[in-house]
């Protein structure tokens, strides 16, 4: 590859919802039904589709993997990650969104999502796939 060169990439969108239930800041995430990191926690997102805006893509995917209207929320642009080795599938891009708002209902897993659930971000643990870690940790700090 020469200096002049493109590479071919991906584009993906990540979503770090956050609420407040049982008096904790709490996070969304959804179990994993495919591979990569199959039956890993992950936060919701997904493929950009042909000729689709960023944010209709988070919105679609929030509803498809948890039923959850991302319509509805003020959803804010957080940051995008890139790092080569992020996504064992290839070279993928992700446009990370935040939103925060209380008292979320509970959500209910579709599409490529084995499970959907709240989860206490003090109890999430570096194990989640790719390096949705990384993007919680710089949502939670966002969101302070």
């Amino acid at each position: 590859m020469t200096s002049r060169d493109h590479i071919t990439l991906n584009l993906t969108v990540d979503l770090v919802i956050l609420t407040v239930r049982e008096d904790l800041l709490q996070v969304l995430v959804v179990e994993r039904a495919n591979e990569p990191f199959r039956g890993w926690d992950a936060l919701p997102g997904g493929f950009l589709r042909e000729g689709e805006g960023l944010r209709k893509a988070a919105v679609r995917e929030l509803a498809e993997e948890t039923s959850l209207d991302g319509g509805s929320l003020h959803l804010e642009q957080l940051a995008t990650y890139g790092d080569p080795d992020r996504d064992p599938r290839g070279r993928v891009v992700s446009v990370a969104y935040l939103a925060l708002a209380p008292d979320l209902p509970i959500p209910l897993a579709g599409s490529d999502a084995l499970a959907a659930r709240w989860v206490p971000v003090k109890q999430v643990t570096g194990a989640l796939a790719f390096d949705h870690a990384q993007i919680l940790d710089d949502a939670v700090e966002r969101a302070r």
